[in-house]
């Protein structure tokens, strides 16, 4: 323990999270204590909560986590492409991955996020969370406008509708093909990444705009 006590504060409320973010995986947060957390980590106890106060500022960490990595991802991907089917793809496949490196994460970012910061108290963390929310929110939001300007998607989107079951869409699809993939492989003859490129496919025919003979990639 000695060495530890020379790292920085930071350093192990990072090792703390990172075991806890190890167990919640493997067990679920409801089935984790604190005292799993400590023995994990190589903490005692008493240690663990000079840290953090609880259980709920732990996944608090790990769900801001999250939120940074998935924006990561949709940033790239919106960065390294030009042309909107392009864009599109790009999202999707940085979905498929943030999914597959972080399974954990991927339902979590999921889950509700507090939004009411006058009438309750909050942690930091969450605050941080439901503004790393808003910036993805706002990337896919100028991917949709810049889609409807080029005359890609249809013109009628109401953005934030379009951005939230633009969400529920991608991310169910994805979940319910890592759920469902030996039945999707069985019944429908598809391996997961075919179910996934036919489901993202009737996504984008859903928003783009209907003009025989257009190209929705054109600049």
């Amino acid at each position: 323990m000695g060495r530890r006590k020379k790292e920085p504060r930071s350093a192990h409320r990072e090792s703390i999270a990172s075991a806890a973010s190890g167990l919640f995986m493997e067990r679920g947060i409801a089935a984790v204590s604190m005292d799993d957390i400590a023995k994990a980590a190589g903490y005692s106890k008493a240690t663990l909560y000079v840290y953090f106060e609880n259980k709920e500022e732990i996944v608090s960490i790990l769900v801001l986590e999250s939120m940074k990595k998935l924006y990561g991802y949709i940033d790239a991907a919106l960065v390294e492409q030009e042309g909107t089917r392009a864009r599109y793809d790009a999202i999707c496949r940085g979905l498929m991955r943030y999914r597959e490196e972080f399974p954990f994460y991927f339902k979590m970012v999921l889950d509700k996020i507090n939004i009411d910061f006058e009438n309750r108290d909050y942690l930091p963390e969450e605050k941080e969370t439901w503004r790393v929310g808003e910036e993805i929110n706002e990337r896919i939001r100028d991917f949709l406008m810049s889609g409807m300007k080029r005359g890609d998607l249809r013109g009628n989107l109401e953005i934030l509708p379009a951005i939230f079951n633009f969400w529920g869409m991608l991310s169910g699809i994805i979940q319910l093909a890592a759920n469902k993939e030996e039945y999707i492989k069985k019944a429908m003859g598809l391996s997961r990444q075919q179910f996934l490129e036919y489901g993202f496919d009737m996504l984008f025919c859903s928003i783009k705009t209907d003009i025989p003979g257009r190209d929705a990639d054109v600049q």
